[in-house]
Parts: C-alpha cells; sequence; structure tokens
C-alpha cells in the first residue's frame, strides 16, 4: 500500500505557526517591544512568509501584538499603568468565572480540571515552567468555559491574551511560585465544593497577587534601576 501525502491546509499551518509564536512571545524569547523580523522568523520556524504574515494577524487580534505604523509588527510592551489597569479587569473576570463555573462545571468537566491540576503539579515538582504555564492556562480557561457564559468567555480570552507573557514571567521567582501552586491547590478546594463565593475571592485574590509581582519585576526592570 502506498502511502498518500496529505497537504496541510493553509487555515491548519497558520494557525500552527501562530501557536509556535505565541509560545515565543509568551516565553520571552521575543522580547516586549521587540520587533518581528519576518526573514528571521521564516528561518527559524522554517514556514514562508505567507502563513507567519496571517499568523502575525491572529496574534495582533489577540493582543500579543501590535501592528504601528512605519514599524511593522512588534511584541505587545504594558506600562506599569497598563499592567495594573488590565489585571484589574483581569481579576474581576476571574472571579466572576470562578463563581458561575461552582455553580454550572459539571462532574466530567471537574474532573478534567483536577486531572490539569495535577499535571502542573508534576511539572511544578520538576520546575518545568513551560509546561507548568501551559496547565496552568488550561485550567484557568477551563474553569471560564465551566461558567457557560460565551460573552464573558470572549471578553476573558481577549483581556487575558493582553497578559500571558507577564504571567508566564511572574512564577519566575521560587517563592511567588509556590504561593501561587498553594492557591491554585485553594481553587480545586473549592470549586470541588461548589463553593461559588470562596472560588471568586481566591481567584480575584490570586490575580491580584500576580500584579504585584509584575509590577515589582517592571520596576526592578527599569532604566537607571541598581540591582541588590
Amino acid at each position: 500500500m502506498t502511502a498518500q501525502i496529505i497537504s496541510i491546509p493553509r487555515a491548519a499551518l497558520h494557525e500552527q505557526v501562530a501557536e509556535r509564536l505565541r509560545a515565543l512571545l509568551v516565553e520571552g524569547a521575543i522580547a516586549p517591544g521587540a520587533k518581528l523580523n519576518e526573514r528571521e522568523l521564516s528561518e527559524r520556524l522554517s514556514v514562508s512568509r505567507t502563513p507567519l504574515r496571517e499568523a502575525i494577524k491572529m496574534l495582533a487580534a489577540e493582543g500579543l501584538v501590535e501592528l504601528l505604523p512605519n514599524r511593522g509588527a512588534v511584541a505587545v510592551s504594558l506600562n506599569e499603568q497598563d499592567v495594573a489597569n488590565t489585571f484589574e479587569v483581569m481579576a474581576g473576570l476571574e472571579g466572576m468565572s470562578g463563581e458561575l463555573a461552582a455553580q454550572r462545571i459539571t462532574d466530567a468537566e471537574l474532573a478534567e480540571i483536577k486531572a490539569l491540576h495535577y499535571e502542573m503539579l508534576a511539572a511544578h515538582t520538576r520546575r518545568d515552567l513551560s509546561a507548568y504555564y501551559r496547565l496552568n492556562a488550561q485550567i484557568h480557561q477551563a474553569i471560564n468555559a465551566a461558567a457557560k457564559n460565551p460573552v464573558l468567555q470572549t471578553t476573558y480570552t481577549q483581556v487575558n491574551a493582553r497578559l500571558q507573557a507577564l504571567r508566564f514571567r511572574s512564577n519566575q521567582d521560587e517563592a511567588k511560585w509556590k504561593s501561587a501552586v498553594k492557591e491554585h491547590e485553594q481553587m480545586i478546594a473549592a470549586l470541588s465544593e461548589r463553593n461559588g463565593p470562596a472560588l471568586r475571592t481566591i481567584l480575584i485574590e490570586h490575580l491580584q497577587h500576580k500584579r504585584e509581582v509584575v509590577i515589582d519585576q517592571l520596576r526592578s526592570a527599569a532604566p537607571g534601576k541598581v540591582s541588590a
């Protein structure tokens, strides 16, 4: 039997490119404010410029990339006030998601979130930050989906896109990472008990802690700042 060659549809290709480019942006391989060099990225991702440009447009719509006149595409860079404002909104969205999810989640959805949680704990034990972040994001997205409110889900996705790289870097401090894991344990417990008010409070505090870490990191990296 002769193996058939199956071509990858263009839509699937640019989505795959977007996924890989998203990881580069979130994990800091492309620094905030850096210009996206199409030639270099085409070589790095082994794709032509057409699917790359389509992927960049996708990420611009998500908020990870800005398309600027005369500069092209650049990785989004948020100042301290942008961060404070966006985390403030995100905390409200996370809290609402948690409270609604506790009321509406199915047993199957809860079991899936618990499974992701245990995988995340294993990634933390291995100190595999990339895997930890991916699983962490899936948990938050699953809680949001369990709220079963399409308007909330769309808004959540749009706002969260702007914060992905910052949320990733917030776990690079060992003590803060350990604290975040403990908060996730509390989330799972509240969700299992279908305790909406408790889960709302935990998620809001979780995002507030993330905001504090990120703002501290921004201030430490500011020009003229002397490291201790």
